[in-house]
C-alpha cells in the first residue's frame, strides 16, 4: 500500500495529497536554496493527529518535514530528502488569553494577522519583530528567535510553555504546562520555566529538528494609552550607537530602530514603482525611530518623565542629534509609521523585503551595538569587490535588551526570474557572510548554507548536539539535511 493510502488511514482522504501541485507549493520558498520535492503532504488537525503521523513516519523510516505558515524564507522548510510535509496551519486555534498572568496560548497555524487582532480586542500587544509578514506562524518566529523591536521588556524568553512532539511520537508539555491539570491547575503562571531543565530552549532554532511544537505560551502586554514617535536624521551611526547606549539601558522608550534609506524607502512606498527611488534620495542616509509610551499607570506623567529626560541628554550630551516629532521634509511620517510597528505587514501587499525587486537575500547576526559600524565597513568593501552597489543593500540595527547587543541586517535585492542575478546575489551572500563572521559576527540561526560552515568552526559543540539528536531522534527523521544533520 502506498504512502498516500496509509496516511489517509490515519488521517481521512481530505487531509492527505501526493498530487504534484500540491508538493510543487512545498518544494520551494522565498530563499535561494535550491527546491526539493516532498512525498506527499499532511494536514493535521490537532496533536493526535500529529502524534499518529510522526509515530507511523519513525517506523517507516520517513522524513518529516513541519510547516506552520504558507510564508518561508530561509530555505528551513524545504524536503532536502523528500518524505512527508506536516503542514500544521490548520491547527489554528487561539486557546486562551490570559489577562491575569499576562500570557496567550495559541496553536502553530495562528498567524500575526490573526493574533494581533484577537489580542487588540482585549486591550493586550504582543512584542513583535520589525513588520512581520501577516500570514507568517507566529510560533515559527518565536521559535526561530526573531528580534523584537521594543527593547523594553525582557524578551530574550517570551515562550513560556511549549506542547511538543518528539519524533518517537510522544506529546510532551513543559514550562508552566508541565503540572498536572493544565491549563486548570492552580499552580499556573508561578514558575513559567517549569521545574527542572527548561525544555523550550531545546527546540528553539531548532529548525524542526528535534520534533514538531504544536503550541506555546507566549507573554503578551498591555496597549499604550499614549505613544509619541520620535526620528532623528542619522549621518554619523557611532554617533547615534552611542546615544542608544546612553537612554536604552534606563528604560526610555518602547520600539527602537536604526534603519538605512534603502529599508526606510521599502517600508513607506505607497506606490512602489513611482516613489521608491525618490524616498531613497530623499531619505537621510540612516533614520533612528524611537517611541515612548504611557502604559496604563499614570501615562501622562512617564510620557513627560521620559521627554524632559531626552531633552537633557541631546541638549547636555549629544546635541549633533536632532530628535524631533516628525522626520524633516517627510510631513505625516509619524502618523503612518507608529501603526504599522504595531502590526504586522498587510498580505494584500507584496511583503516590504520582497517590494524593491521580487526578492531578498538576509543576512543577519548578533554583534555588540559598538561594533556594528565596523561590519557595516566590511559590507562596503565586500560589496564593491562584487561589483554589487551598497546604495542598493538594504540595512537596519536592531537594538536587543537595552542596547545589550543588537541584530544587524543587511538585504541584498534581486529579481527572482533572473538566475544570473540570483546567482550574483548568492555569491555576494556567500562572501559578505565569511567576512562578516570572520570579523567575529554571533550567526544565531545558520540556514542553509551557512549552516555548515558554523558548525565547522564550532566542532565540540557541533559533537555533543549530534549526541543529544541521536536521542531525541535516532533515526534522524526530523527534518533531515538542516543545521548539522
Amino acid at each position: 500500500m502506498g504512502v498516500k493510502s496509509e496516511l489517509a488511514k490515519i488521517l481521512g482522504k481530505d487531509y492527505v495529497s501526493d498530487k504534484r501541485e500540491d508538493l510543487i507549493g512545498y518544494s520551494r520558498d522565498y530563499s535561494l536554496l535550491p527546491p526539493g520535492m516532498p512525498d506527499a503532504v499532511v494536514w493535521p488537525k490537532n496533536t493526535k493527529d500529529v502524534e499518529k503521523i510522526i509515530a507511523w513516519c519513525n517506523e517507516k523510516d520517513i522524513p518529516v518535514v513541519p510547516v506552520s505558515s504558507k510564508v518561508h524564507f530561509h530555505g528551513c522548510t524545504i524536503p532536502k530528502q523528500g518524505g512527508i510535509v506536516v503542514d500544521l496551519s490548520k491547527m489554528n486555534k487561539i486557546l486562551e488569553i490570559d489577562l491575569e498572568n499576562r500570557l496567550v496560548r495559541f496553536e502553530a497555524g495562528v498567524t500575526w494577522k490573526q493574533l494581533v487582532a484577537e489580542l487588540k480586542k482585549k486591550g493586550m500587544r504582543v512584542i513583535m519583530p520589525l513588520l512581520p509578514h501577516g500570514d507568517r506562524s507566529v510560533l515559527t518566529d518565536t521559535l526561530e528567535r526573531e528580534v523584537p523591536t521594543n527593547t523594553v521588556y525582557d524578551y530574550g524568553e517570551p515562550m513560556q510553555s511549549i506542547e511538543v512532539v518528539w519524533p518517537a511520537g510522544q506529546a510532551f508539555r513543559c514550562g508552566s504546562a508541565s503540572v498536572n491539570g493544565f491549563p486548570d491547575s492552580k499552580s499556573r503562571g508561578a514558575n513559567p520555566s517549569g521545574p527542572g531543565l527548561d525544555f523550550y530552549r531545546f527546540v528553539q532554532a531548532a529548525q524542526g529538528t528535534m520534533g514538531i511544537v504544536t503550541w506555546t505560551s507566549l507573554k503578551i502586554e498591555s496597549i499604550p494609552k499614549i505613544d509619541e514617535i520620535f526620528f532623528a536624521p542619522v549621518d554619523d551611526v557611532p554617533y547615534a550607537i552611542e546615544f542608544l547606549y546612553r537612554i536604552l539601558p534606563r528604560r526610555i522608550g518602547q520600539e527602537c530602530v536604526l534603519l538605512n534609506n534603502v529599508d526606510l524607502a521599502a517600508i513607506l512606498a505607497d506606490k512602489m514603482h513611482e516613489d521608491f527611488d525618490r524616498l531613497c534620495v530623499e531619505l537621510p542616509p540612516w533614520t533612528l525611530v524611537l517611541v515612548i509610551s504611557g502604559l496604563l499607570r499614570r501615562p501622562e506623567e512617564k510620557l513627560a518623565y521620559e521627554k524632559k529626560f531626552l531633552k537633557e541628554v541631546l541638549k547636555n550630551e549629544f546635541p549633533k542629534l536632532a530628535l524631533t516629532d516628525n522626520l524633516p521634509g517627510f510631513p505625516g511620517l509619524a502618523k503612518k509609521l507608529l501603526p504599522m510597528l504595531r502590526a504586522p505587514w498587510p498580505t494584500n501587499i507584496p511583503y516590504w523585503k520582497n517590494r524593491v525587486k521580487g526578492g531578498c537575500q538576509n543576512l543577519f547576526f548578533i554583534t555588540q551595538p559598538n561594533k556594528a559600524p565596523i561590519f557595516m565597513d566590511i559590507m562596503e568593501m565586500v560589496a564593491a569587490r562584487c561589483g554589487y552597489p551598497v546604495t542598493d543593500i538594504g540595512s537596519y540595527i536592531q537594538p536587543i535588551e537595552h542596547n545589550r547587543a543588537c541584530q544587524v541586517e543587511f538585504s541584498f535585492f534581486y529579481d527572482p526570474d533572473d538566475a544570473h542575478e540570483k546567482g550574483f546575489v548568492a555569491e555576494l551572500y556567500r562572501n559578505a557572510a565569511m567576512a562578516m563572521l570572520n570579523e567575529g559576527a554571533f550567526f544565531t540561526r545558520p540556514y542553509g548554507e551557512l549552516a555548515p560552515i558554523i558548525y565547522d568552526r564550532a566542532a565540540n559543540y557541533t559533537m555533543t548536539l549530534k549526541r543529544v539528536k541521536k536521542v531525541f531522534d535516532p533515526k534522524n527523521i526530523m527534518n533531515p539535511g538542516n543545521l548539522c544533520f
